[in-house]
Parts: structure tokens; sequence; C-alpha cells
């Protein structure tokens, strides 16, 4: 049976537009969903951000005290020798203690003493006999020098440890905050930048504390990474994409390198420990170990993400190489490889970022030691930004809070720079077609 309503009139009927109302709307929803979703995911990353860097910026200056020390020749050489083992086995500390009191000649009382001087960091005695044994013409001579201030202090001048609170409150009391302000007024304590946050390996005292052997064992890490994982990867991922027979085994190979995507990260720390230290008796806590591991982990996504870049090429460019009369391997190493270059750099950057970032496997093979001398191979004991990070944080003081802050700021820009370095290379190769 034919209706007789036009067809015009159904379109154009009250139901239609209801209906056609209510499908707008729903898009509208659905489009505020998203809106709302970015508005909320930027609002986590701004509050994040804004605590870590409100934690962390101060870190990177550090107050020291300017006093003027007298290397004095009877505690540095009593027999004028110059003799190296002597000039460093010499009491710096207390060069250091005799120059601070001399600035407060009140303080006569050993307690009183002993709690003034408290404010000399342990690390004073280090410099002071640093200085010395690379000019030993300062012995018998008076200079101004800056020695690191302790940490407790550093804290109540940056505003970290509220002296407003009671004494009984704080581990900082009303009479060294005293000589603490004594000392600013007569411009002894300067501020400046804390290079020793970069050219300090780890140390027990907050002031002394810094990154460098993390961030050299990051690298030397990082390098094994991707001296292994990247070959590899690319190489397998090539294989199984276009020279594997597809049958049983392949099939069984794909689903096995999908599984291990997901795998946790401390499996493969098991696997560390159990083959390369245990079986192989490989160094402990060495970069050689954490690469090959971090490898072992990373290879799983830069094969996933090279076979869908290989994969999105177009037939019709491996056609058009065998018609000319290009082999198997000149379509693939000519021209399929290189229109996929950008998309397995892609899996690459998000394989490196993941490897940089983690922790457990690490924890493992025994990068969890404490590491003051900055490794100098891939086979010495070392440590890891990230491991780093994570014994800091379990650190009770407030000067490990905002070193915890700080080294973490410096991951992120490790990583942002190691990203920008591989868009920077998948923009060159990238080619259209």
């Amino acid at each position: 049976m034919i209706s007789d309503t036009p067809k015009a009139a159904i379109y154009q009927s009250d139901d239609f537009a209801a209906r056609l109302r209510k499908r707008y709307a729903a898009e509208r929803r659905f489009k505020m969903y998203g809106v709302v979703a970015i508005g909320v995911a930027l609002g986590m990353l701004a509050i994040l951000l804004t605590s870590i860097v409100g934690q962390g910026y101060t870190a990177f200056a550090q107050h020291d005290l300017a006093l003027e020390v007298f290397f004095d020749p009877a505690e540095i050489d009593p027999q004028g020798s110059r003799d190296p083992a002597v000039i460093s086995n010499a009491n710096y500390g207390a060069l250091a203690r005799t120059a601070l009191q001399a600035v407060f000649p009140e303080v006569e009382q050993r307690t009183d003493r002993r709690r003034l001087t408290s404010m000399i960091s342990n690390g004073a005695a280090f410099e002071l006999r640093q200085m010395v044994i690379d000019d030993p013409s300062l012995i018998g001579t008076r200079k101004q020098v800056r020695i690191p201030l302790a940490s407790d202090y550093d804290q109540v001048l940056k505003g970290n440890i509220d002296r407003t609170l009671p004494e009984t409150s704080r581990k900082v009391t009303d009479q060294q905050i005293a000589w603490v302000d004594k000392l600013v007024a007569n411009g002894q304590i300067v501020n400046g930048f804390n290079w020793r946050l970069f050219a300090n390996g780890d140390s027990r005292d907050p002031e002394l504390a810094g990154l460098k052997a993390g961030l050299v064992g990051s690298l030397l890490t990082l390098m094994v990474t991707l001296g292994l994982a990247i070959p590899i990867g690319i190489s397998a991922a090539v294989y199984l994409e276009e020279f594997a027979p597809k049958n049983k085994l392949t099939d069984l190979i794909e689903v096995n390198i999908n599984n291990l995507a997901a795998v946790p990260s401390i499996v493969f720390g098991l696997l560390g420990l159990a083959v390369f230290l245990n079986a192989f008796n490989m160094p402990r806590s060495a970069p050689v170990v954490g690469g090959i591991v971090l490898a072992l982990m990373t290879l799983p996504t830069i094969i996933i993400a090279g076979r869908a870049a290989l994969k999105a090429v177009p037939p019709s460019i491996r056609e058009a190489a065998l018609g000319v009369g290009a082999s198997p391997l000149q379509v693939v190493t000519h021209h399929v490889l290189p229109l996929a270059m950008p998309g397995i750099l892609t899996g690459v950057i998000i394989g490196m970022a993941h490897a940089l970032g983690e922790t457990a496997p690490l924890l493992m093979i025994g990068m969890i030691a404490f590491i003051v001398d900055t490794p100098g191979g891939f086979g010495d004991a070392s440590t890891v930004l990230p491991v780093q990070i994570f014994m800091w944080a379990d650190s009770p003081e407030r000067g490990f809070v905002e070193r915890t802050s700080a080294a973490i700021m410096v991951l992120l820009a490790f990583l942002i720079g190691m990203n920008a370095i591989a868009v920077f290379l998948r923009k060159q190769f990238e080619r259209r077609w």
C-alpha cells in the first residue's frame, strides 16, 4: 500500500524535528563530556606540576656561610713538609668552627658552642681540604671562603621551616635562629645557585646530596638500552612483518610479544637477577645489567609499534619497487623502512620514556645501593635518577623533600630533552607519498 503523504511532509513533521533536536543535543553533550574530561586531566596535571615545582624550585638555590678562615699551619702541616698525606688528614672542621666562633665571641659555654657550630655542614671540612690540596699556598693565610650551611638552617631561611612555631615543634632553637639572623645582617650568609646539586653524588646530609651519580648512571644505562633495543627491535619488526612466513610458529611469536608488553616490569627485574647476576655473574648495580634489563622490557613496545608503522606503508610502494626490479631486501631498506621510520621512532620514544622512569626492575638488580662516586664505565656500581628519587623520598629530613621534587624536575627535563631529539629525528625522516 502506497502512502499518500509526501516525503517532504515526513521530514518536516514535528516528530522528526523532535528526534533531530534530541540527536543534536546528544552530540553537544558528548562534546561537552570530552571538553570536561580534557579539562579535568589538564587540571590534575597542573596540580601535580605546581606541587612538584612549588616544593622543588628552592633546591636550585642554597645558602652558604661566608667566613674568614685562617689556614693554620700548626693544624694543617705542623712539620712544614707539604706532604699531601699530612695535608689530607688535617682537621679542617676545626678551622671552620674557629672561624664561626670568632664571629660570636660572646658564646662561651660548651653547650652553646656545640649548638653554634652545628650550623656548619659536615661537608665544610671536605671542601676546605680540597681547596688546600688544590692550592697548598693557602697554608698560613687568611681567606674569605664560602662553606655550606647545614640543611636545617638553610630550610629556615627558605621558609620551609616555620620559625613562628613553638620551639619544641622544630629542630632549630630560638637562639640558633637569632644567630642566623645576625649572620644574615652581617652579610655572612649568602644565597646562590646550588652547584652541589649537580656536582656532587649522594650524601646523608641534604645540603651535600647531589644528582651527578644518578645522572651519569641514567645516561650510561640508557646508552646500553638504546644500543640493544633499537637495532634488535627494528630488525625483529621488519622480519616478522616483511619476511617471516605466516605459520603457527610466527603466530605463537606474535602472541608472546603482545603478552610481554603487558608483563609487570618487576618480572623483568627478577629475570635480570636470576639470569644476568646469578647465572652469568655479571656485576651487580652496573649500568650494563640495568641497560640489558630495560632493553628486554622495551623490546615488545618497539616491535609492536614498528610492525604497525610498516603495515601502514601502502602496498603500492612495494609493488612499484618490485616492478622496477628491486629485490625484496631493497624494497624494505630503500622504500618501506624510510617511510615507516616516523612511526618506528614514535615507538622508540614511548619505549625509552618507559625505561627512563622505571624503578622496580633496577631495584631487583641492586641499583638501590648508596652511590657517592660517579660511575666511570658500564661495569661500575651505579644508580639512576628514578632510584635516587625513591631513596630521597624515603628520607625524613626537610632538605630531602625539596631535593626529591628537584630531582623529579630534572628527570622530567631529561625526558623532555630526549623526546625533543626523537621528535626532531622523526620530522627529518617524515616523507609524504
